[in-house]
């Protein structure tokens, strides 16, 4: 058997569980997701891997990235990835990654990009099992009507996200009075 190296990271909006295979990065994941269990055993299965705790140089680097992104330092990733996944699944994580910082796309924008309006769900359960949180992604895909829908680190931690990238305003206090 394989080893994955993991390696834990707290970010201002929650605790991440970080791991590193064959020097590319297969996992960056809220760590107390519902799916938490699903998506560890598959990533164990599909690249018959054990899990071990142990910080590497890939791990670092996309900790110091992590940092810089939150920072306000870093508004791209350069990290190699290693999807894993379906190929469907795949194609959904890449056209996820050409969504800019500070832009929002809808399930429905993001369906007709890859070809298929009537893929919606799909494409919906294929974000869902995105493994590499921030760096893919996932937090920047909004319902059709502009509302905040699903996210493994909460909704809450998705609208922070998206406030720390300018794409959703923070409410002024001021206007209140």
């Amino acid at each position: 058997m394989n080893t994955l190296h993991t390696s834990f990271y707290k970010t201002p909006y929650g605790e991440l569980i970080l791991g590193e295979y064959d020097r590319h990065l297969c996992l960056c994941d809220w760590r107390y997701r519902k799916m938490r269990t699903s998506i560890d055993e598959h990533i164990s299965k599909e690249l018959d891997v054990e899990f071990v705790d142990k910080e590497t140089t890939v791990l670092l680097e996309a900790k110091n990235q992590l940092s810089e992104y939150f920072f306000r330092g870093r508004k791209v990733f350069n990290l190699p990835l290693l999807f894993v996944g379906s190929t469907f699944r795949k194609k959904v994580w890449n056209a996820l990654k050409k969504v800019p910082y500070g832009n929002t796309i809808t399930y429905l924008e993001l369906s007709k990009r890859l070809g298929n309006e009537n893929a919606i769900r799909a494409i919906a359960s294929a974000n869902g099992a995105n493994a590499i949180a921030i760096i893919v992604p996932c937090h920047r895909v909004i319902g059709s009507d502009g509302k905040l829908v699903g996210y493994a680190g909460g909704l809450e931690a998705k609208k922070k996200l998206l406030q720390l990238e300018g794409a959703m305003s923070v409410p002024n206090q001021l206007s209140l009075f």
